[in-house]
Formats: structure tokens, sequence, C-alpha cells
């Protein structure tokens, strides 16, 4: 699988292997898994797959003799003798900036963003410099320079806006949904270099490429055991920590929506879940069961499943969700959403479906979602 909610996030090793492969300047520095030679200096970083490396002292600097004892204290920290870690040349930069390109899914564009000040203090920095960016439309060039120039100055905003267009081919080449240099070097020679990476792909275009072995392996990694059997089973689920409500989608669109409605109704989600490129068609038993599971947890309060149907016959998708829930229960209460299509409704009402659904033990049945959450956070609050 290799992914979070739709997507391959690719470690700062291989993100900078690809970087480089087009010709973008990174710092020179290999893999290790196993320690370092002693006569070797420089910048040890831990390979994970998330931020916060430096405060958590997963990023040391080392000088001759003391990259073996920088690698163990490392490893220490993660807990794994063996854990990889990338050992790269120090560089000196001149001035620390941070530049990101993402996918704005509202626009459907490429989105520049930009800071002045990079490395940890781009959190301390104020409104970033922002456009969109279409590498290959007349005058591009020129409107990321005049969105840049304000914060960066003229030479180093024109610098800066030819490295974006360059990284914007690159994104769409590789299919990356994010492409983040924190920081991005400028050297005293004037060019500008890739310091840190975090590169992440989407997952759907990921049959295109070669799967980075390392990244693959830390996701693996990652996976909670839940996780990791739903994977097995043909579909994603991500456990969200402090939920109070086990959901149960499928489609990452309308996951995300149920998502931000309860999250704005008080009730997170405990979970997200996911078709997988090549699934199963049907994993509905499998993943109420994961729900289940998930459910049982003390500070679960309820289980919420939605879906849509267009074409298929609501009769049958009720009668299999109503036999699913007589043979594995539910132990908290079950909220059902049902958004059928005018196809799916023949010789099948939406009372019929409630009526055979309560028989299962269904609490409430909605086919609008803003209702199903009201229903689920009433629930949760103890108000029904």
């Amino acid at each position: 699988m290799g992914s979070r909610e739709g997507t391959v996030r690719l470690a700062e090793h291989d993100g900078k292997t690809l970087l480089r492969r087009h010709g973008i300047l990174v710092p020179e520095g290999r893999l290790l898994t196993g320690p370092p030679d002693p006569a070797e200096a420089g910048v040890l970083k831990a390979q994970l797959l998330e931020g916060g490396r430096g405060r958590r002292g997963l990023v040391r600097r080392a000088g001759p003799g003391e990259a073996p004892a920088a690698a163990a204290a490392i490893r220490a920290l993660l807990g794994d003798p063996a854990a990889p870690l990338r050992l790269e040349a120090e560089v000196a930069m001149t001035r620390e900036l941070y530049l990101a390109l993402r996918i704005d899914g509202t626009a459907q564009a490429i989105e520049l963003l930009c800071a002045a000040e990079g490395g940890v203090e781009v959190e301390q920095a104020g409104a970033l410099l922002r456009c969109h960016l279409d590498p290959d439309a007349a005058g591009a060039a020129e409107r990321a320079f005049a969105a840049l120039r304000p914060g960066l100055g003229p030479d180093l905003a024109a610098r800066v806006a030819r490295f974006a267009l360059r990284l914007a081919r690159i994104m769409r080449a590789e299919d990356l949904e994010l492409l983040e240099i924190n920081p991005l070097g400028l050297l005293a020679d004037g060019r500008l270099m890739a310091c840190d990476a975090k590169l992440v792909r989407d997952e759907s275009a990921a049959f295109r490429h070669d799967s980075p072995a390392l990244s693959a392996a830390l996701e693996a990694a990652a996976l909670t055991p839940l996780e990791r059997r739903a994977r097995d089973r043909g579909f994603h689920l991500v456990e969200l920590p402090g939920g109070t409500v086990a959901m149960v989608t499928a489609g990452a669109g309308l996951g995300m929506l149920m998502l931000d409605l309860l999250a704005d109704a008080g009730c997170p989600a405990a979970c997200f879940m996911d078709n997988a490129p090549d699934g199963p068609a049907e994993t509905m038993p499998e993943r109420l069961a994961l729900a289940f599971e998930i459910a049982a947890r003390p500070e679960v309060r309820a289980v919420l499943f939605f879906t849509t149907i267009a074409s298929r016959g609501l009769r049958g998708r009720v009668e299999a969700l109503a036999a699913a829930l007589r043979a594995n229960p539910p132990a908290k209460p079950f909220f059902a959403g049902l958004a059928a299509g005018h196809a799916a409704l023949r010789g099948y009402s939406l009372e019929q479906a409630r009526a055979e659904l309560a028989a299962a033990g269904v609490a409430a049945l909605h086919d609008d979602p803003q209702a199903l959450v009201r229903a689920v956070a009433a629930a949760v609050r103890g108000e029904g």
C-alpha cells in the first residue's frame, strides 16, 4: 500500500534521490544501514515519514570521530539499532528560505508558497508569499517573480521563480501532490540547494513510478496492526488518535467530507477508510469488522456508516448490511447513511431500508450526511 489517505510519502533520502535525478542540487550524502566509518563527518538524519526530527534529537552534526556515537544516539531514541540514517555533507548557506509547491484542490492548480526565512523559523513567519503556477503557461515566470519580489527582492525573486518553475515540472512528471523544501539554501555562489525535502505522491499514479524500497519499508513499519490487516484485506484504514466515532466509508472524497462534518460537530472520527487501487469490489464486512474493533475502545462512542449508491439496487446493499450486522453486532450505537440515486431506489424505498436496518439494530438511517452527523453527535453527547 505505502500510503496515507491516498498518498505515498517519500523518505528524505528517496526524495533527494528523485530531485537529483531531475538535476536539482542536493547535499552529497548516502544511506546508512550500519554504523558510519569513524573518519566520516557531516550531518546524520533519521529517515522518517514525519517531521519534527530536529526537536527530537534525530538530526545531529558529527565531526571526525563523532559519527558512530551520534548514529548510535539517534538509533537509541528511535528504539531501533538498525534504523536507516542519511549521512550528508554539511552545507554552508548564506540564507535559508522555505519553498513548497502543493496541489490546491479547490482551484485544481499548483500553488507556490514561499517564506523569506526557512528552517525552523518558517513557523514564526508571517503571511507566506503565494501564487498559482502553471509552468507551461505564457508569463508563468513573470507571475511567480511578481509574487516573490515583495519578500525576496528582485535578484533573489528572479532566481527562486525560475527554480520554482523547474520544481513544478518535476511535480507534474512525478505525480506529486506536495514538494516542500525547507530549508532551500542559498549558497555563496548564488546557486539554490534543496537541503531538506518532503515529497508526497498521489497514490493513484503510483503504478507509473518505481516504488523506493526505503519509503515503502518505512510506511509498512508505521502501520498499526489494524492498518496492516486492512491492507491485507484490500482497502486502506488510517487510525486517528483522539476520535470518538468509528467511521466506515468508501472513497476518499466521501471520507474526507465525513471527517470534516464530524470534526465540526465535536465528535472526531477515530479512523478513515479508502479504497485501494485494484482492491476487491466488496469489502464492507471487513470494514465493519475492523471498525467494530475500534468501537470497542472506551473512548469511542458510536459507529457511523455512510455510502453512496448510484445504479446498484438499494435493496441488495441494505440486505447485505443488515446481514453483516446480524452476524457481527456492533458494541456501540450504529448510525447509517445511504445516499441513493433514482435508479437505485427502483422497487425499494428508503423507508423500507430504514425499517429493515432498524430491525438489524441500526439506531438511525439518513440520506443527508449532515442530519446523520447531527444524530451521531447527539448520541456521543448522551442526548439520545
